[in-house]
């Protein structure tokens, strides 16, 4: 039994002896962890107040809308002295189809091209929410035969040959196609594209048409 007094206190003292001589790290020499730098940064969206502060506009001046399919991105530009200025990009919530024009009534296809709004394509009770006809078919695309009708940008998030946007991204644009057009503005242009011609797309084009253009 004196043996196994002992021996435990034996340990006992071997054990508070390695824990006293292990080595301190002098607090200077501590790595210091940035705790700013592990909360990911959120880059703040501009309401629409302020992005027309940013560019010298208001609400009432004119518009014009650009759209890329590929990207699913609506740009909204707005008039500032003489030149157009881009306000706000907004990411499409939903499109149809695939990238290309659309064909006929019925193919659930997005369609592609230069369109015009009038005071008479705003649908302010749609059941998207808010919406405003782009004016498919135009005049090019009736003289290729392309046929379809009720072609909207709109709210709701769902399409079936459309853009459709989330409802507070639509206010924003709503209210200010409709105050644009209410400025005694007569009509305002949506301009749709399949992707952005960026200088890849367009190297990448040349090299396919074999054509070479300074």
């Amino acid at each position: 039994m004196r043996y196994l007094q002992t021996l435990l206190f034996t340990i006992l003292l071997l054990f508070t002896a390695s824990c006293a001589t292990t080595p301190k790290v002098p607090i200077a020499n501590k790595p210091k962890v940035d705790i700013k730098s592990k909360i990911p940064t959120k880059q703040k969206t501009l309401n629409l107040k302020e992005s027309l502060k940013k560019i010298g506009s208001k609400v009432g001046d004119q518009i014009y809308i650009r759209i890329f399919k590929k990207e699913k991105e609506l740009e909204l530009w707005v008039k500032s002295d003489k030149t157009f200025k881009l306000c706000k990009t907004y990411p499409i919530c939903t499109y149809s189809g695939d990238l290309g024009p659309k064909l006929k009534t019925g193919d659930k296809q997005s369609p592609e091209g230069f369109y015009a709004v009038t005071k008479k394509q705003l649908k302010p009770n749609s059941k998207y929410y808010l919406a405003f006809n782009i004016g498919f078919p135009n005049r090019y695309d009736k003289n290729l035969g392309r046929t379809g009708s009720y072609l909207m940008v709109h709210g709701g998030c769902t399409s079936s040959g459309c853009y459709a946007m989330k409802n507070d991204q639509i206010e924003e644009i709503y209210q200010m196609a409709q105050a644009a057009l209410k400025a005694d503005k007569d009509k305002f242009h949506v301009h749709i594209f399949p992707f952005k011609m960026t200088k890849k797309i367009w190297h990448n084009t040349r090299q396919t048409n074999g054509t070479h253009f300074g």
